[in-house]
Order: C-alpha cells, then sequence, then structure tokens
C-alpha cells in the first residue's frame, strides 16, 4: 500500500503539486470512482487507478544521459557544492532518480540518471566489467611502452592493481582510455602513474551507448531500445579487452 499522490508522481503523472491539482479536478479515479485525497492508501497490485480514464501502471522507468559539465559533483544532494541534480529539467526531478556511478568534478562528458534499481545495480557493480571509454588532454606523449603498461594492468602510485585497460594515443597530450572497474578518479590515476598528468577529461561511451552530439549541460532520455542495449552488454565488451 502506498500514498495515492507518491504512486501518481511516481507513474509519470506529474509533480507533487501537479498531481495535487489533478485530484482536485476529479481526474483521478481509483476502482471507477472519482478520489480527490492524495492520502488515500492504494494498492497498484490489486486496484485500478486512472487518469482521465486510462489507467496508470505504476513507476515507470527512466534512464537520462546527461552531458556534464565541469564544476558539478556526482551528488544527490551536497551542503557545499553544486550537484548534477541541479542540471536535470524539472520535469523529472519528481522521478526519484539517481546517478549511476560516479563522474568527478572536473571531469565532462557522458552520465547516466535511472529510477531502475536493477540496471543501476548492473551498470556500477564491478562484477560486470561494463566499459567506460574516456578521451583525455595531458602532458606529454603516451608510447607504446604505457600502452602496454595499461593492457598488463597498472600498478598505482598507492599500490592498487587495475585491471587490464587499453590505452590509444592519439596524438602528443592526447589519448583515448577505456577501463572496465570504476575506482575512485581511476583514469586521472593511471595516467599520472606513467608521468601523464590529466588537464581535461571526457567520458565519451558506457556499455553500448555513446555520447555523441549531445550539448554540454544538456540531457536527453534514452529510448527502450538504448535501454536494453546497456541491459545486455557483455561484461568487458571493448577492442582488445
Amino acid at each position: 500500500m502506498e500514498r495515492l499522490d507518491k504512486f501518481l508522481s511516481a507513474s509519470g503523472a506529474g509533480t507533487r503539486s501537479q498531481v495535487k491539482e489533478l485530484l482536485k479536478a476529479g481526474r483521478v479515479t481509483v476502482d471507477g470512482t472519482v478520489e480527490r485525497d492524495p492520502g488515500r492508501k492504494v494498492d497498484p497490485e490489486r486496484q485500478s487507478v486512472c487518469l482521465d480514464g486510462e489507467p496508470l501502471g505504476g513507476r515507470r522507468r527512466v534512464v537520462l544521459m546527461l552531458n556534464k559539465p565541469a564544476g558539478f559533483v556526482t551528488a544527490t544532494s551536497d551542503a557545499r557544492e553544486r550537484t548534477v541534480m541541479e542540471l536535470l529539467p524539472p520535469e523529472y526531478k519528481h522521478l526519484d532518480l539517481n546517478p549511476v556511478g560516479r563522474l568527478d568534478k572536473e571531469t565532462e562528458g557522458l552520465l547516466l540518471f535511472t529510477n531502475d534499481g536493477a540496471l543501476l545495480h548492473r551498470l556500477i557493480s564491478p562484477r560486470q566489467e561494463v566499459p567506460k571509454v574516456y578521451y583525455a588532454r595531458h602532458e606529454g606523449t603516451a608510447s607504446r611502452e604505457d600502452a602496454e603498461a595499461f593492457a598488463q594492468g597498472l600498478l598505482l602510485r598507492d599500490g592498487t592493481k587495475c585491471l587490464p585497460a587499453i590505452l590509444e594515443p592519439l596524438g602528443p597530450g592526447e589519448s583515448r582510455i577505456t577501463v572496465r572497474e570504476g575506482k575512485y578518479h581511476q583514469v586521472r590515476r593511471m595516467m599520472a602513474a606513467r608521468g601523464m598528468p590529466v588537464e581535461y577529461l571526457q567520458r565519451q561511451r558506457e556499455g553500448a551507448l555513446e555520447l555523441g552530439t549531445l550539448a554540454l549541460g544538456a540531457c536527453r532520455e534514452l529510448s527502450e531500445e538504448e535501454i536494453r542495449a546497456l541491459e545486455q552488454t557483455q561484461v568487458g565488451i571493448s577492442p582488445g579487452i
């Protein structure tokens, strides 16, 4: 059993304030009877809840992709810093979305949000080894020896051992890095361990999903086809891993 207003919001009917107006207007029925009490307890498994005569199926699964700009921390709330939640459009802020993993404050690029706990767990679980691809501008130029060190499993300066990864030199001071785990500041630490401190970092891909041409600071909702592709991402899928 749950409150009617909470169920309506989770079903995508609107924010709490919008739902309250829908109830006042008599647009919501429970088992065929108009219901105006937002605190009414309902059991969606046993009762029919309709908006304008259309049945609501409960919580709508949503996955958003954000092109995160620098200057925002990946957290649902923070007393001192601006968070990525501030970048979500108002119509999504009532859907209990959570960031999928983390990008550090100065890293830009692909960041997912979802209210699907199973999908979130799949994408962040170390056992799944979902590949993530980054573009980096850095000091120095990556060499064949650096690429071999990444491929063998890099040892960080604090003694942490990384899984084998891909380092692709793109030219002086530029590289593409593919990792399949999510250690704290991992890409920055890996590059620093090889004497190439990162000056700019952008995540371009996660699993089967690519950032593409999404504008910095913008976000979009994924299609069901894109969500299914994420769900079907195989362990370690990426050239050479």
